[in-house]
């Protein structure tokens, strides 16, 4: 006997049928209490209940599925003293716990980093914090390479 297993896929928001994001909006409506009832949810957001039926199992938003868990960030950083130092200034500031650090020899003035961390204590949405990575001035690239529990 062999045993289904589940896959996921990480996918723009932009990508999503209308009823999927409609699906994302009613259950955001009714977990923030902002509705009591699946049928105001659906009625709010122009959505048939069949259709939230439907999806509302098998669709969530990036963020609360690496809840409590670890992620692997891949980010390219310019070789500049105190660049690393900066870079886990934010990490240490949106409060989640470094697990891992590798960094190669920095090569034409760049060096990746692969970061990994749990995000279990996070105080801001990921993409917040990626946000931030990526703002950094001495930061070219910032890419989520994989997630855990």
């Amino acid at each position: 006997m062999s045993e289904r297993i589940e896959q996921y896929y990480l996918v723009r928001r932009d990508m999503l049928t209308e009823a999927m994001q409609k699906t994302l909006e009613a259950k955001q409506m009714l977990e923030s209490g902002k509705v009591k009832k699946i049928n105001e949810a659906v009625q709010a957001v122009g959505l048939s209940r069949s259709a939230f039926y439907k999806y509302k199992d098998a669709i969530y938003p990036f963020h609360t599925m690496v809840k409590e868990k670890i992620i692997t960030l891949s980010i390219n950083l310019v070789d500049r003293s105190g660049s690393l130092s900066e870079l886990l200034s934010i990490v240490a500031e949106a409060e989640c716990n470094v697990l891992t650090i590798n960094q190669t020899i920095p090569l034409q003035g760049r060096a990746n980093i692969t970061l990994s961390i749990d995000t279990t204590p996070l105080i801001i949405e990921l993409s917040e914090l990626v946000r931030q990575l990526e703002d950094m001035e001495v930061v070219e690239k910032v890419e989520l390479v994989g997630s855990g529990s």
